[in-house]
């Protein structure tokens, strides 16, 4: 903390760091100053000039500079002689500020006076009433009546649409700024501004759709009057008649902080139903943020799709039956199965759920695997970041690496913070085949093909080596360029460095190599053992990282062990709908999941499960911060949740398994695994003071956001610790880098690491498995957007124009060659198939690759040859 300043404000004494602004000193003291355009994530700007203030500063005698004091020792004080607005101006040392006296209760209601002249008198039916701003301000500080004629109203336009998401009442909007100013600021997405001046200002939106924004809920959380509202919450609900849930997003690693804002109502035959999504504050994962997927794509949970009832297979159809039925049968084939017994479960899972599902398993001999083309979570167990690592703290003693991901698209959040941390002066470095997102903040920008993932990355290890091994041809020009070795020396030289690895293009094989290289660079250059330091791994999935830490691994030879399996139990996966090759050939098929998924329709017994909306359970984020959610519905009457269907197919097998609590299936987790000895859902709940102080009895201050009362996480420590040399006494990790002087100062021996037992370990270099070849055609390769087309996103009836198409995206000089125009549909053949899809022109892309994105129907995991044709010149 920085130096400390001393004011008082209206009588009370306030110590601030220096360079608060008084608004801000206000409410830590809790003493109220009301505002409409600031907030404490936005620059200041003092547009609407409600929080004006009396403003007294110490006198200074000119000639020695000193303050001068009255008779009785005070310093004297001298006032502006007129008001100043509290969001600009900076405390200073001795300030006196005064906001309650009659100057300042004058100014406030001439404000208010002036925003009311033209905004409408519809407060009963506005979707603000309750958590308005300039309702509740207006009450507080506002003239009992006004002087302006109710006949020179400005009548604007009602119900404008800034998108398919966003609408706007322009008669509402009081011109505060707040959500162009978010657009422009925070996320860098200026898609929405202002038009014309004066009292016609008004907002309007310059993409193309409208409010192209994959964060314009937010806009809607920091507007402090109804002039945003979000489609499927407009005229839905008041404010006061709805229960607030704690949640955390499912949808991708990170583990934003939800509110689930629920209440029963008619239109839904009295059930009750989720009306809205709402961030929860957390300042160490996402702030007071979350992206447009996590707001919207709730919906899945609601709907009419899910399965209701158990479903067991009878004259070869699925029929309804009773759970008892279905569990009976599941678990007699579970038990003759024995060590044939295959479970496969998705990263969408609980760790409860995951635990109960593996000691299931286990319990009869079979083996368990996750479904996932990443690999690397045990490396990231070793040496990911330490309890205590929050992107807010990262600065310029810090360096990122980012490799293999378009974090915009995998995970928006940390897409967001990362790009802060890079205004705040931290040093980026980005190696990509392709332009992304994040590279408008990069220092460095590392181009290489897909395929050289790892070999770039070793790259950067061996420019640092004295001793340089052998690299593969095709990198060796690329380990020579200039900014190559300047990115290397610049994360070596960090202070901090982060290294965050995503399946940009890759698919399991090389994603573990990936992993081993990250792993080592951060090693030998000493980032490793302390916060804000180490390697971060960007799942697909909200709970990769759990099944890592829980002891699950992806199969290498999934087809294979398919084949060979007697009974096979899937969880939250879909392996035939993903990739018709992989179509179940086991004697009996369990499917379990939300929706009768393309696996099962083929299944033998189908068991209905719970969304994360009706039950309770624990993720582990990226950064292993364990978080606790809550039930936010009623269940589904015939619906279980994972970890209890697991836990009653054991009781049948004589396991003991808890089917009950999630709170008792933590307890064994921790009693059963090292990393979690010290976790609990008690642990778990605990919160502490953060700043800015969000959604308290105010709403002017943060917006709608709300406070975190349900638990801020726990960040799981290392599964090895430092030894006193600094070096890990970690298992042989495969594949890595021969010995290597390192500029982090650690020895050869503290580089390569040591066993458990203190003995030396040697780290040999294996070259990565190149991509073969292709002789003809083009090279698919999978990427991930954020709007796909899986289960869990597609059924949100809201993103419906923000799904991914069915597409590949081409090089403009490529689809020239191919004579295809952007637009046009394509035959996509891919092994023994035809796709039909749309193709989509992007100059930033290689030529000689066909970019693919997961889960929009076409097979594409791992990189592969594809010939793409137009239709009408495509033999299907």
């Amino acid at each position: 903390m920085g130096k400390m300043v001393s004011l008082t404000i209206d009588g009370r004494k306030v110590s601030v760091p220096e360079g608060t602004a008084i608004v801000d000193a206000a409410k830590k003291a809790g003493i109220v100053i009301p505002v409409f355009c600031y907030h404490p994530k936005l620059e200041p700007v003092g547009m609407c000039r409600q929080c004006l203030v009396e403003v007294g500063r110490p006198e200074i005698d000119r000639a020695t500079g000193e303050i001068i004091r009255q008779a009785d020792g005070a310093p004297k004080v001298q006032f502006s002689p007129k008001l100043e607005t509290a969001c600009t101006t900076p405390v200073t040392e001795g300030m006196v500020v005064i906001g309650d006296s009659p100057r300042v209760q004058r100014g406030r209601k001439d404000i208010l006076e002036f925003l009311l002249t033209s905004h409408p008198l519809d407060c009963p039916v506005c979707d603000k009433g309750g958590e308005c701003s300039l309702q509740n301000l207006t009450m507080e500080f506002g003239p009992g009546e006004s002087r302006f004629l109710y006949a020179e109203k400005m009548h604007l336009a009602k119900k404008v649409a800034l998108g398919e998401l966003i609408f706007l009442d322009r008669e509402r909007c009081i011109q505060c700024a707040r959500c162009v100013r978010f657009q422009d600021e925070i996320v860098d997405d200026p898609v929405i501004g202002f038009f014309q001046r004066g009292r016609a200002l008004e907002i309007v939106t310059y993409s193309e759709p409208g409010f192209n924004s994959i964060w314009s809920g937010n806009a809607t959380d920091i507007c402090p009057v109804g002039a945003l509202t979000t489609a499927d919450f407009r005229f839905g609900a008041r404010p006061w008649e709805l229960n607030a849930a704690a949640s955390i997003c499912p949808h991708c690693p990170v583990g934003c902080n939800l509110t689930l804002n629920t209440r029963r109502e008619a239109a839904a035959s009295g059930d009750w139903v989720v009306k809205r999504v709402m961030p929860r504050q957390n300042e160490g994962v996402n702030e007071i943020w979350i992206c447009d997927k996590g707001r919207f794509a709730y919906h899945f949970a609601e709907s009419e799709e899910r399965l209701q009832t158990p479903l067991v297979r009878k004259d070869g159809a699925l029929t309804p039956a009773s759970w008892e039925a279905a569990l009976e049968l599941v678990a007699t084939h579970f038990r003759q199965a024995g060590e044939g017994l295959l479970s496969l479960v998705g990263g969408r899972l609980s760790n409860e759920d995951l635990f109960n599902i593996k000691k299931l398993t286990e319990g009869v001999g079979g083996k368990t695997y996750l479904y996932s083309d990443m690999a690397g979570g045990d490396l990231v167990a070793q040496i990911g970041p330490r309890p205590g690592t929050n992107f807010a703290e990262l600065g310029s003693n810090t360096a990122i690496l980012v490799v293999a991901s378009d974090l915009e698209q995998e995970a928006p959040i940390w897409w967001l913070r990362i790009k802060q941390a890079a205004e705040r002066g931290a040093t980026l470095i980005i190696a990509n085949p392709r332009f992304t997102k994040l590279e408008r903040y990069a220092q460095h920008k590392i181009r290489y093909s897909y395929g050289d993932e790892a070999a770039v990355i070793l790259a950067m290890a061996n420019s640092l080596s004295a001793k340089r091994p052998h690299l593969p041809d095709a990198i060796k020009k690329l380990a020579h360029s200039p900014e190559l070795l300047a990115a290397a020396k610049a994360f070596a030289e960090a202070e901090n460095g982060l290294i965050l690895y995503g399946s940009e293009g890759i698919g399991l094989q090389t994603s573990q190599t990936l992993a081993q290289v990250c792993a080592n660079l951060a090693l030998i250059t000493g980032h490793t053992g302390r916060s804000n330091n180490g390697l971060i791994a960007v799942w697909q999935r909200v709970n990769e990282q759990g099944a890592w830490d829980i002891g699950l691994r992806p199969a290498t030879d999934l087809k294979q062990e398919l084949k060979t399996s007697k009974a096979l139990y899937v969880v939250a996966a879909d392996p035939t709908g993903d990739d018709p090759e992989l179509a179940e050939t086991s004697d009996f098929l369990v499917v379990q999941d939300l929706f009768l998924t393309g696996t099962a329709k083929l299944a033998d017994v189908v068991l209905p499960a719970q969304a994360f909306t009706e039950r309770e359970g624990s993720y582990t984020s990226g950064e292993r911060r364990v978080q606790r959610f809550y039930p936010a519905l009623p269940a589904r009457p015939d619906c279980l949740a994972d970890f209890t269907i697991a836990a009653r197919i054991g009781r049948l097998l004589e396991l003991d398994l808890e089917d009950r609590s999630a709170s008792r299936v933590m307890d064994r987790i921790a009693a059963d695994l090292q990393a979690y000895k010290e976790v609990s859902y008690a642990r778990l709940s605990e919160v502490v003071e953060q700043w800015p102080i969000i959604g308290r009895g105010d709403v002017y201050y943060g917006g709608t956001t709300y406070e975190n009362r349900q638990g801020l996480g726990v960040q799981l420590p290392l599964s090895v610790q430092p030894n006193q040399q600094g070096g890990f006494p970690l298992r042989p990790l495969g594949t890595g880098l021969p010995p290597v002087r390192n500029p982090a100062g650690l020895s050869q021996t503290d580089v390569r690491g040591m066993t458990p037992a203190g003995q030396p370990v040697t780290l040999s270099w294996q070259e990565p498995a190149r991509l073969a070849e292709v002789e003809s055609g083009l090279l698919a390769v999978p990427i991930t957007r954020l709007y796909d087309r899986g289960r869990t996103v597609a059924t949100s009836w809201l993103l419906q124009q923000r799904l991914s198409p069915v597409c590949v995206v081409l090089n403009p000089a490529e689809a020239e060659k191919l004579g295809i125009a952007a637009g046009e549909r394509v035959n996509v053949e891919l092994k023994n198939a035809v796709h039909l899809a749309i193709a989509q022109l992007d100059e930033d892309i290689p030529t000689g690759v066909a970019l693919v994105p997961r889960s929009v129907g076409i097979p594409v995991y791992q990189p592969q040859p594809v010939h793409i044709r137009a239709v009408e010149k495509a033999s299907v």
